[in-house]
């Protein structure tokens, strides 16, 4: 079995056994052991939820396909098919396929049920219906987002995020050529210098390659987190660069209610305060009249209509296209048919608009299969270095500790602890789990010898 100092020698190219390269280590070290789990899961799963198109064409395609016919019926023909089949049920929102041979889409609250009817747009069929808890996709988003354990599993996923932009910078420090001849090791492992280096540079070297992609999908992740993601979009809404501070056709009074609340919108478009319908009394719109108003304002055809469920509610055309440029919100009066708010892509701020294509790239929509794939890449990556990294860790840990390099004098570290500090300041939930370790730390490793001499501390 090696020892520390043997691992050490190993691990480190020749003249770096310096306080700052073995104080940068060790904060690599132990939150690679802590949080490349959840990478692990976050990179397996968002590798799944990459070709969603693809597994649910397959998984639904009797729900999805339908044979084109002459002429469909009306979406409102469509929806009192719906409620005859569920007479109790409130319709929340209908769908037209954005395509000929794709099924219409009506939801509906049943029972304290959410499900999605599949209609034949031609026939007004029922081709059956999914509860929207059952549908396998929605369980994979799920699981990436929060870890299926609602607002603690979205502040772990958040944190593992967090800390893995402090893993990609200390690795590169760690990564980074140090008189070290040639560029095996670095570029490319060594395949003859023997089961140790190579251990070593299986970890390092996919490490640097993935680098730049890892932390891309990172940070454009980091917009849907609950803490860090709240506060960035409240902050771009403020400014005025989620979207402009006047979004409004007209001068239709507002509610207190927020578009995200009553509609699956776009990113940019989630904190846009919703109007109303101030013209009670009147007779409302048919759903027909909404989807030609969509059809006419150029609405791309993936596009939902969110149906009001009060008088002073509005109609909701939500795009949430493959490409962010087509990405669209309107509000539509429910009595007189007026476009209230209508918010383009062209009408974002920047942030808005770089947020919108991350996500569409994140999500590997917005380039198609050729997306996919390079995600793909970038995910099975991850996968490789979490796995070599634990695999090295455990051919080279001794049996009494835990294989980290020892602690290291401030004095020669001082840059360092100031990087983490920015890091703490730009990822909030980092500077509080930095302030519990240097808590732990002082209080109660340094006061256990076992655990000191366990933890190299």
């Amino acid at each position: 079995m090696e020892t520390v100092k043997e691992t050490a020698d190993i691990q480190k190219p020749p003249q770096t056994n310096t306080s700052l390269y073995r104080t940068v280590w060790r904060w690599h070290f132990y939150a690679g052991i802590i949080f490349a789990p959840f990478l692990f899961i976050l990179a397996v799963t968002g590798a799944i939820y990459l070709f969603k198109p693809q597994i649910e064409g397959v998984l639904y395609q009797d729900y999805y396909e339908v044979t084109p016919q002459d002429e469909k019926i009306s979406a409102s023909q469509q929806i009192e098919e719906v409620k005859k089949q569920y007479p109790d049920a409130a319709v929340t929102v209908y769908r037209p396929g954005e395509s000929a041979d794709r099924s219409s889409e009506v939801g509906i609250v049943n029972n304290d049920e959410s499900l999605t009817v599949f209609i034949n747009p031609y026939t007004g069929e029922s081709l059956g219906a999914l509860n929207s808890e059952d549908r396998i996709m929605d369980k994979i988003e799920e699981f990436h987002g929060e870890l299926m354990a609602g607002t603690l599993g979205d502040r772990i996923v958040e944190l593992a995020a967090c800390w893995a932009v402090v893993l990609i910078v200390t690795g590169l420090y760690l990564w980074f050529p140090k008189k070290r001849p040639g560029m095996g090791g670095v570029l490319f492992p060594r395949l003859n210098r023997g089961k140790k280096t190579f251990r070593r540079d299986l970890h390092a070297v996919p490490a640097f390659w993935v680098t730049a992609g890892m932390l891309f999908l990172i940070m454009t992740g980091l917009p849907w987190s609950g803490f860090w993601g709240t506060n960035f979009q409240s902050m771009a809404t403020n400014t005025g660069e989620g979207y402009p501070p006047s979004v409004w056709v007209g001068s239709g009074p507002q509610s207190t209610i927020q578009t995200k609340d009553i509609a699956d919108v776009p990113w940019a478009a989630e904190n846009l305060d919703v109007p109303v319908s101030d013209l009670q009394g009147f007779i409302p719109l048919s759903i027909d009249d909404v989807v030609s108003a969509a059809e006419r304002e150029g609405v791309h055809p993936s596009y939902s209509i969110y149906i009001p469920q009060d008088k002073t509610g509005v109609y909701t055309i939500s795009a949430f296209p493959p490409k962010a440029q087509d990405e669209i919100t309107m509000h539509v009066d429910q009595y007189t048919g007026a476009v209230l708010t209508d918010y383009r892509y062209d009408h974002y701020g920047w942030i808005g608009k770089l947020v919108a294509w991350g996500i569409t790239l994140h999500k590997g929509t917005q380039f198609g299969l050729i997306n996919q794939l390079i995600s793909l890449f970038i995910c099975l990556g991850i996968i490789l270095v979490v796995v070599s990294g634990y695999y090295l860790w455990l051919k080279r840990k001794p049996k009494k500790d835990m294989g980290a390099p020892k602690t290291a004098g401030f004095n020669n570290t001082k840059g360092f602890f100031l990087l983490l500090i920015a890091m703490g300041v730009l990822f909030p939930l980092v500077g509080l789990t930095i302030i519990a370790v240097l808590i732990i730390d002082f209080f109660l490793i340094r006061r256990i010898p076992a655990l000191k001499r366990f933890l190299n501390a």
